[in-house]
């Protein structure tokens, strides 16, 4: 196999947000291979179904953050 085409991946714990129903939601430490070459995140089946049943309300946050939010258009 090409060098060109080796990838290689490391285990990480990373920050997960994504925006539900209007609401950011975010979860530390989840799990995660990342491709050392593009940043890519790959995830396991068994967190995906852990990250949908806390963001569908399934578990309580452990805090709750306020955020600020910038319209990008108004920015100078």
């Amino acid at each position: 196999m090409s060098d060109l085409w080796r990838e290689t991946f490391v285990e990480k714990r990373v920050l997960y947000s994504l925006e539900v129903q209007g609401r950011l939601v975010t979860i530390e430490n989840v799990p995660t291979r990342v491709n050392v070459e593009t940043g890519e995140k790959f995830f396991f089946p068994e967190t995906v179904e852990r990250l949908q049943q806390a963001v569908w309300g399934h578990c309580q946050p452990v805090r709750t953050i306020e955020t600020p939010v910038y319209e990008y258009a108004e920015l100078a």
